[in-house]
């Protein structure tokens, strides 16, 4: 399975071959949420289904904090999305998800104080599973100051583990893949360890994966972000995607898939924010479509259509 691959793409040449490309996202719709006392909502995953009902999970916050928790919303006939009664509420933020042997496997960032450093946060990814949302109990926290740590099922029941080591290893934030037996082969070593994708980013960028698909031919479709600072010290996150071939490692280059300016005009939490798409979660239609739901600007919640971005690497 070979995928053509070129030289490393920065934020500025992604942004170009988007750019230069012909206009094929539309419908921007901002998803309205209820019942979190004018809270935001940002950063949700994209609809799953569970014991019958339609849910997404969303980060809630105050726009003046970063304390963060999760909840879980189902739509009303308004469109508009209401917390599901009785669920439980996680003191996280940016949730995934995703399904393993029959169980959700949930997932958020963890924030703490830094034990080193007086009044400084440090972030792990914690991940929690269970048949449904009040058996969800945690089983895997990951290394200390590591966001972005993504698993899936593979076909012969290993997991496909995404991470994205910061530091000496992965500089402001680079992609590593490395495959677990089983859940129980999951392991901080296994994490710490996975090496770094090649040639994915220049060190003054950094990107993540945000949530993992198993394409027809075997491969993982990865949805996820690059970011960049420009030269004010504002933040620009772009929603990509790339394709994986879990047996070697062997990936295709990254392609934006849409910018903000795609989206419906809104607020943001800061100014140097007012550039960010954050991909929250990619719902594929049988109609060649996909629906990709997104935080925008670390303030709202959007969903916007585009064709299938992953069909290109099943063919």
């Amino acid at each position: 399975m070979t995928m053509n691959r070129s030289t490393i793409k920065t934020c500025e040449i992604l942004l170009r071959e988007y750019q230069n490309k012909p206009r094929a996202v539309n419908n921007p719709v901002k998803l309205s949420f209820t019942g979190v006392g004018g809270k935001d909502v940002y950063n949700i995953t994209a609809p799953f289904t569970l014991g019958g009902k339609t849910i997404l999970a969303g980060r809630v916050e105050s726009r003046d904090s970063e304390r963060s928790e999760i909840r879980f919303f189902t739509e009303r006939p308004d469109s508009s999305w209401a917390p599901l009664s009785g669920a439980p509420v996680f003191t996280l933020q940016d949730p995934f998800f995703t399904f393993i042997q029959g169980e959700l496997i949930l997932g958020g960032v963890e924030v703490f104080p830094h034990p080193h450093k007086a009044d400084a946060p440090l972030w792990r990814t914690v991940l929690y599973k269970g048949k449904t949302l009040h058996e969800l109990t945690p089983f895997f926290t990951g290394p200390d100051a590591m966001k972005d740590l993504r698993i899936a099922e593979l076909p012969g029941g290993e997991i496909a583990v995404f991470t994205r080591p910061q530091g000496a290893k992965g500089g402001r934030g680079k992609i590593g893949y490395a495959v677990a037996s089983s859940l129980r082969d999951l392991t901080i070593e296994l994490v710490n360890e996975a090496p770094l994708l090649a040639d994915q980013f220049i060190d003054a960028e950094w990107g993540g994966a945000n949530e993992l698909h198993l394409l027809k031919n075997g491969r993982i479709g990865v949805l996820g972000h690059v970011a960049c600072f420009d030269d004010a010290g504002d933040r620009h996150y772009y929603p990509m995607v790339f394709a994986l071939d879990p047996a070697t490692g062997e990936h295709s280059d990254m392609a934006l898939i849409a910018v903000r300016a795609d989206f419906l005009p809104g607020e943001a939490k800061r100014p140097d924010l007012a550039d960010v798409v954050f991909s929250g979660g990619l719902m594929r239609k049988p109609d060649g479509t996909a629906d990709l739901y997104a935080g925008i600007s670390d303030a709202e919640a959007q969903r916007i259509t585009m064709p299938d971005p992953f069909l290109r690497f099943e063919s």
